[in-house]
């Protein structure tokens, strides 16, 4: 059921109508970050409490007991510029405590509240299309967080890969880049609540080129790829990207595989947690 909300912020309301009473504080943040630009992290919503307390991330807005189109007020600053964050990228956390998707026992894959959640981005978010999709060819999804180098909103990304030369370069068909608000959170028993890419969003919108049979993800961080363990492949990551710049040919490696594989009409049979091996059988055939 959906949950009309209105939000205050920097003097202008927004109104939110795509989320519902199972939808999450967290994803109320994501769709706020869409709408003004403001990180989930640097938003503080005033008015959403359970029993007295402010509602933490994983609450369900069912379970504010909200009115339609109630009014909250948000607090948090938006990055004025790029300035900063095109600088050495901090150490980051996340990398350090990723967590190996086989020890996630409870399969979320299929999980129905997580399907719908793909089903509304697909419906929702805008792709702006670089390049158009080519027919026949397999789709290469890049993380650009410590695989590429490193990112945080949508401008931040577009900076970078115009900086790197990728969005500017004509042999490189780039046919989208896709930014936090493409994600979803999925809730596991072992770790709470975690955001994930899920691939289906771009199977959704582009189902007649893409799909679990051509598709791979590169990621340094595996529980990205609970929503589609299948096509995920992860990468070491490029930590400390200002001074390993030069150093870091993982890449490089992954170019082999990718032409390997690229010959192959269905990605299903691959692992590819042990392309290594596969790459060195193919090699010595």
């Amino acid at each position: 059921m959906a949950l009309p909300i209105i939000v205050k912020w920097g003097g202008q309301e927004y109104s939110v109508t795509t989320l519902s009473e199972d939808d999450t504080v967290l994803d109320l943040k994501q769709f706020l970050k869409t709408l003004t630009g403001v990180l989930p992290e640097r938003q503080k919503l005033l008015g959403l409490k359970v029993k007295g307390k402010p509602a933490e991330n994983d609450v369900k807005l069912g379970a504010l007991k909200l009115k339609p189109n109630t009014k909250i007020m948000m607090m948090g600053t938006r990055e004025e510029s790029l300035e900063d964050v095109l600088g050495p990228p901090p150490d980051n956390d996340d990398v350090v405590n990723d967590f190996d998707i086989e020890d996630e026992v409870v399969e979320v894959e299929n999980r129905e509240e997580n399907l719908l959640k793909i089903s509304r981005r697909v419906k929702e978010y805008k792709v702006e299309i670089l390049n158009p999709p080519r027919e026949g060819k397999k789709l290469l999804v890049l993380d650009v967080d410590y695989t590429l180098f490193a990112a945080t909103n949508m401008k931040w990304i577009e900076a970078k890969m115009k900086e790197l030369g990728v969005s500017t370069n004509a042999n490189y068909k780039i046919t989208f880049m896709l930014d936090s608000a493409a994600m979803i959170t999925v809730h596991t028993p072992r770790r709470g609540l975690i955001d994930v890419k899920p691939l289906g969003v771009i199977w959704g919108k582009f189902s007649e080129f893409y799909s679990k049979k051509n598709t791979i993800m590169f990621d340094d961080i595996g529980r990205n790829f609970l929503m589609n363990p299948q096509n995920g492949l992860k990468i070491r990551p490029f930590m400390k990207a200002h001074l390993n710049r030069d150093k870091d040919k993982e890449l490089l490696k992954l170019t082999q595989y990718l032409k390997e594989i690229a010959k192959l009409d269905d990605f299903l049979e691959l692992n590819h947690k042990y392309w290594e091996r596969y790459l060195s059988k193919k090699q010595g055939q």
